[in-house]
């Protein structure tokens, strides 16, 4: 067997129609899973959410989530990786939203603390389509005042995995942009026009992928990553097939070495039906 492990991104990737994951898509991916092949969720969403769906698929292989941010085996709980944005940073990233008082979260593996009520509104409906909220075990919490952000970011020291910034005003989102330009401690990947995530400095999916293949004995060349979006590019340039959704980014196709159908027609699977399954 070439492939011995997939790493697949999750929104514009694995999730389908009305986010949700078909009966086709489940079926191929459990069917490779069981060949012995490690299915990785490799999102830019928290643990938590990531790992529910890991288990919906009912696979077991480690999860890379918050953009790779933090990466953990299933099987043990252990973390295999983690890059958390210090408490300095966090509190100048805070300034900046604070700035353009526009909706925002920091995450950790479990928790979403939010600015506004709009925010947390926004983000458990967003977190939740598919499910309950509280079947994904994750706590929701808003922080008004910079003095309670601070508090937050002094109790969560090591832990915050990212934040998300979101407008309905472009301009404002590339304006932060610009101004996150200058914390030399931070990266942040785009997601749209109206939407920015933010990590700390060398977190990408393409770092995590490889920090994980390596602790497997995995080579490159027996690695396929399938994505669409900014935050994917490092990771199918990492690995040996890179495999980009119909739905992707112009950025996105371009790295990629092979372009499969879109999320709402089962691209992840057929990618895997072709490339692992030999079957058409």
């Amino acid at each position: 067997m070439k492939y011995k492990m997939v790493c697949i991104d999750m929104d514009g990737t694995l999730l389908g129609k009305r986010k949700k994951i078909s009966q086709f898509s489940k079926d191929v991916i459990k069917k490779a899973h069981d060949m012995g092949v490690e299915i990785v969720v490799t999102t830019g969403r928290l643990y938590n959410n990531a790992a529910y769906f890991s288990q919906l698929l009912g696979v077991d292989s480690p999860v890379i989530a918050a953009n790779g941010a933090i990466v953990i085996d299933q099987k043990t709980n252990d973390i295999i990786y983690e890059s958390a944005i210090p408490e300095v940073e966090c509190m100048n990233i805070l300034k900046i939203l604070n700035k353009y008082k526009i909706p925002f979260h920091f995450h950790t593996t479990d928790t979403i603390y939010c600015n506004n009520w709009f925010s947390k509104f926004g983000t458990q409906v967003y977190m939740t389509k598919q499910v309950y909220y509280e079947h994904l075990n994750i706590n929701y919490y808003t922080v008004k005042t910079e003095k309670e952000w601070a508090e937050v970011f002094k109790k969560e020291n090591g832990r915050m995995a990212k934040c998300i910034a979101f407008s309905p005003k472009s301009k404002d989102i590339f304006k932060v942009r610009k101004e996150l330009d200058a914390l030399e401690n931070i990266v942040y990947f785009g997601s749209g026009n109206h939407s920015t995530e933010i990590n700390f400095k060398g977190v990408s999916k393409g770092n995590s992928v490889k920090v994980l293949s390596e602790k497997y004995g995995i080579k490159r060349e027996e690695l396929i990553c399938i994505g669409d979006n900014e935050n994917d590019i490092s990771m199918i340039k990492y690995a040996g097939l890179g495999i980009a959704m119909a739905n992707a980014i112009d950025e996105v196709k371009s790295a990629a070495q092979y372009i499969t159908d879109s999320n709402k027609n089962d691209g992840v699977a057929k990618a895997i039906k072709k490339f692992i399954l030999d079957e058409e």
